[in-house]
């Protein structure tokens, strides 16, 4: 597998965290994200809080990493913040 820049594997997870200037801005990003996750029928753990979105992704399946998670958190990177 593949890193994929801005992510960090903790735990057999990718995880990461984006900020904003505000909570709607932060909540506008949730629900795009979103948008990909289930177009990718593969979802996210995610945690929203006043300008901060942090995320966190693997396989359930197999309780770790899969290539499918590698293509979730590139695609989330093209999401617009």
């Amino acid at each position: 597998m593949t890193d994929v820049e801005g992510w960090n594997e903790v735990d057999d997870a990718l995880e990461r965290t984006f900020t904003f200037g505000n909570f709607v801005e932060a909540l506008a990003f949730v629900n795009r994200v979103g948008e990909v996750a289930e177009q990718e029928g593969h979802h996210p753990d995610i945690y929203l809080s006043w300008g901060k979105v942090e995320i966190r992704i693997w396989t359930h399946k197999i309780n770790g990493l899969t290539e499918s998670d590698f293509i979730l958190a590139a695609k989330i990177d093209r999401v617009p913040a």
